[in-house]
């Protein structure tokens, strides 16, 4: 006869395992399958003045835009002298557009919309651009408006969520 100690196999690596376990919740407030808003802290000031300054900043662009329009001779600069040769219609008309477009976002972005935070941050990185050709016809004027649009850029990136928590209806 056979010795019943050998007639069972041996189990396998496989069947050895263990089963996973399941990961144990850590106490704490259960997390929701949404992402909540962020809450308002001090930064939403940061937010605020971005939306205020791309109004501001979007209506002086403007008033630039009309000023090259309507008196070409307001600025001192020939159309070889800019960094990108254009003549001062076609940067007056680049100027306005942009400034008006620039207001408009700005006031979506007081009003907490998702969509103006972005259009901000893209229209804030032209606008430094434009500017930036803009520079030899008015240095300082493009100088304020390129570190404005750069304190825009930070504010709306890092703390623009804010202002939706901060417009919603408290319950």
């Amino acid at each position: 006869m056979e010795d019943p100690r050998y007639a069972q196999t041996q189990p396998t690596a496989r069947e050895q395992q263990v089963p996973p376990t399941v990961p144990q919740q850590r106490p704490g407030p259960a997390r929701a399958e949404t992402e909540e808003p962020a809450q308002v802290t001090g930064w939403a000031g940061w937010v605020m003045f971005a939306g205020v300054a791309m109004i501001v900043v979007g209506c002086f662009q403007a008033v630039m835009g009309l000023v090259a329009l309507f008196n070409s001779g307001f600025y001192l600069i020939t159309r070889g002298g800019l960094a990108i040769p254009a003549s001062l219609t076609a940067w007056g008309w680049v100027h306005l557009i942009m400034g008006v477009i620039v207001a408009l976002a700005g006031a979506a972005i007081i009003a907490g919309q998702t969509w103006g935070r972005v259009v901000g941050i893209a229209l804030a990185t032209i606008q430094a651009i434009v500017n930036f050709a803009w520079f030899p016809a008015y240095p300082l004027w493009s100088l304020i408006v390129m570190i404005v649009d750069a304190l825009v850029i930070y504010a709306l990136a890092v703390h623009g969520r804010e202002m939706r928590a901060l417009n919603r209806p408290m319950m």
